[in-house]
């Protein structure tokens, strides 16, 4: 395993070779640099990585703070949707969410995607990111500043 899947808490790990997949749902607190080390090789050129924050607005309103949550499949749904981003790119691929109550700053969702070059990490990512939005049954109910709450994605 890459240095560093010890730190990720990796689940689901296909070897240490390219087309290497980490997936996880957690409610622990993400580690962005640890899912990093994960894909990198030495023979990568490119470490192309998304953090998705928990921000203070959405759609015009304020959000004072996110709760996930994820059916209990989730996390080998996600470790389904990495697995073929992996298989059509022959890259190392990691995808880490978080559940429970977050705050306003805290780190929501870690994808990292390593390749020797960057356009084909860039875009491997973006494909990923997209992925995991419409593939992966994790919702977030958003508290509004006015103490209203709203879910989204269900």
């Amino acid at each position: 395993m890459a240095e560093g899947a010890a730190e990720a808490g990796a689940l689901v790990d296909a070897g240490a070779d390219a087309g290497a997949v980490l997936a996880r749902v957690t409610a622990e607190p993400l580690d962005a640099d640890a899912v990093e080390r994960w894909v990198a090789t030495r023979s990568d050129g490119a470490v192309v990585t998304f953090r998705g924050v928990v921000r203070d607005h959405d759609r015009g309103h304020a959000v004072t703070g996110l709760e996930y949550q994820a059916h209990p499949e989730a996390e080998a749904l996600l470790a389904q949707t990495c697995a073929r981003a992996s298989a059509a790119s022959g890259l190392r691929i990691a995808a880490v969410h978080r559940t429970g109550a977050l705050e306003v700053g805290d780190l929501a969702l870690v994808a990292a995607v390593a390749s020797p070059h960057r356009a084909e990490a860039f875009a491997t990512l973006a494909a990923l990111i997209d992925a995991i939005k419409t593939e992966v049954p994790i919702w977030k109910r958003q508290h509004l500043a006015d103490g209203a709450t709203e879910w989204v994605g269900l």
